[in-house]
């Protein structure tokens, strides 16, 4: 793979590998540094993928994992040190999309995902299984889940 192939790929999906590291980790060192794990081990790997949408779930689920590591590494048990939401120069168009998006920031990562995955990204709940490793069942109930959190804490005047 050449370096035009190698910056091509990096372009296509860097922004959605990135969304996922930061759904995870809430913090954009660790999502950088996720990010970057995540093409370093796509431009090492000896992997041919049939179309785009696979290489893309493909790079989501190798940073999900990477995510995964990082929360069961010492590093992370002994220094944990969220950078704040607010310091993460997310851009929001009004203000009621910041709110939704703090609220998911504080959903239990394995329903973050599942929101992200469904609603951002806009896989299908079979596809989110098959990137997370879980049954079409428990992504939908995890999305069942993760809305009636939502709503409660966005209130009734959200339509989810």
């Amino acid at each position: 793979m050449n370096e035009c192939e190698m910056a091509e790929i990096y372009d296509k999906f860097s922004g959605a590998v990135y969304r996922i590291a930061f759904m995870y980790c809430k913090n954009t060192a660790d999502a950088e540094d996720i990010t970057q794990e995540t093409f370093i081990k796509r431009f090492t790997a000896d992997v041919e993928f049939p179309d785009e949408k696979s290489e893309k779930a493909w790079l989501l689920r190798v940073a999900a994992n990477k995510c995964k590591d990082l929360f069961r590494s010492a590093r992370y048990r002994f220094l944990r040190s969220a950078v704040p939401i607010e310091e993460a120069g997310l851009v929001y168009e009004d203000p009621e999309e910041s709110q939704v998006f703090h609220t998911v920031m504080e959903l239990p990562p394995k329903y973050r995902l599942v929101v992200h995955l469904f609603y951002y990204e806009g896989y299908s709940a079979a596809e989110i299984g098959k990137m997370t490793g879980c049954s079409e069942t428990a992504v939908q109930t995890r999305l069942y889940r993760a809305r009636k959190m939502l709503k409660k804490s966005l209130g009734e005047e959200l339509e989810l």
